[in-house]
């Protein structure tokens, strides 16, 4: 979509875009300044040089007239504190120093010519560097001047009444080149920490926009592994049975059973694809249905499958949040596929799942650990079954372990928290009215 007109990228480095979009700075003056900063700085560098020295050609009230070598001296200290502005923007503490230095340095009847370049200076201090540089500023100078004006009033008391109207007169044009610089400053330095604050949102948008994609892959990929993982095991198993068998009637009813399966495996990609492409559901409601998952089927299917698989269940688990019993089924589909997977040779795998008041326990053995026989042997690759049980166990605030258990069985075991009303109602169940 092509830009506004009004707006305009304000912050990026160069040739670069952040896709940061701000208003136009309002009046064609202002942005002309912004954009041409040196010219600006030689604009005020000239008005601060017709503002000063022409005053030196003044009839001043100073009883002792200036000699022609002090005039001549102070328009050479004038127009190098002139000069000085130019760099008011990288040295303004420097600059303002450099423009004060006539006030303390000239003699008292040449004075009031650098009146005017402090207030140039200190308005730099406040706007470039911060408040509490100008007001030390400010008041580092006014005590300067205080002290030569008391040095030049004790010297000739006959001119007290024009060093104090002096030193009143550059007092306040310092305090208004203070206060006209605090106001700027303070407003460039608010729009700068806008700005940088709205850089800062912008890129944390992009970083949970990332992460929110990743967490995004990772439930799809778990969910994908779930399905296709178990079934395709199962699937795999029954065809392998049924290559191995000479009965025809029990290799047929093992191609129904990979028939089933395979239906089953499609049904469940189908939920999973309408899920994702709803757009009216919520980015945070599961992939499959809940009632695709079933401790009970995912025992069935491995036993069809030829594995000897035992389930004990202690507690109601109809009873509990539906987040905990997919997680469970999930869990304990998983768990199988791997042992089925890993432990073909296995001869006991059992299932006992416990419901009690405020958890679920769960554990998952079979006995077909294989030993190593040569240590030498590399482990096998881990895939992604076991971290995909402990972010499906921790997805609901539970725990998972998982691994040998005496050399020769392996078990996994989870415990999976109840909220408060489910226990409540778990309790009541198990308990009766």
């Amino acid at each position: 979509m092509p830009r506004s007109a009004s707006q305009v990228v304000v912050g990026a480095a160069p040739g670069a875009d952040d896709g940061l979009l701000l208003p136009r700075p309002p009046g064609v003056f202002r942005r002309f300044w912004a954009r041409h900063p040196r010219f600006a700085d030689v604009i005020v560098t000239v008005v601060a040089f017709l503002l000063s020295v022409p005053t030196a050609a003044i009839r001043s009230e100073y009883p002792v007239p200036p000699t022609g070598a002090q005039t001549v001296f102070a328009i050479v200290v004038v127009t190098g504190a002139c000069v000085a502005l130019l760099f008011r923007r990288s040295r303004p503490l420097l600059v303002f120093a450099v423009a004060a230095l006539p006030l303390v340095i000239l003699p008292p009847s040449l004075v009031p010519v650098s009146h005017v370049l402090p207030a140039f200076g200190i308005y730099a201090v406040a706007v470039y560097r911060s408040v509490r540089s100008c007001w030390i500023a400010f008041a580092s100078v006014t005590a300067l001047m205080a002290v030569y004006t008391l040095i030049a009033g004790f010297a000739d008391p006959a001119t007290w009444s024009y060093l104090l109207t002096s030193l009143v007169s550059a007092t306040i044009a310092l305090l208004i080149g203070a206060l006209i610089g605090i106001n700027v400053g303070n407003r460039r330095r608010y729009l700068e920490a806008l700005i940088d604050r709205s850089r800062q949102l912008l890129v944390e948008r992009d970083q949970q926009a990332r992460l929110g994609a990743a967490a995004e892959r990772t439930r799809i990929a778990r969910e994908m592994h779930d399905i296709v993982s178990h079934n395709l095991t199962v699937v795999v198993a029954l065809a392998e049975g049924a290559t191995a068998t000479s009965d025809i009637t029990r290799a047929r009813a093992a191609t129904e059973q990979i028939a089933a399966t395979a239906r089953g495996a499609l049904t469940e990609m189908r939920a999973m694809l309408g899920v994702l492409r709803d757009p009216d559901l919520s980015p945070d409601a599961p992939l499959a249905p809940i009632e695709s998952a079933s401790v009970a089927d995912a025992v069935e299917s491995a036993q069809r499958a030829g594995f000897p698989v035992v389930l004990q269940v202690e507690g109601r688990l109809d009873g509990l949040p539906a987040e905990v019993r997919f997680a469970v089924a999930r869990i304990v589909q998983e768990s199988l596929t791997n042992a089925m997977r890993h432990a073909p040779l296995a001869a006991a795998i059992e299932v006992r799942i416990t419901a009690r008041a405020d958890t679920v326990d769960l554990t998952i053995v079979n006995d077909g650990v294989r030993p190593r026989t040569d240590a030498a042997d590399p482990p096998a690759r881990a895939g992604f079954g076991l971290p995909g049980l402990r972010e499906r166990a921790a997805h609901v605030g539970g725990t998972l372990e998982a691994g040998a258990v005496d050399g020769r069985r392996w078990a996994v075991q989870a415990s999976l928290p109840l909220p408060a009303h489910a226990s409540a109602t778990t309790a009541v169940e198990e308990n009766g009215p």
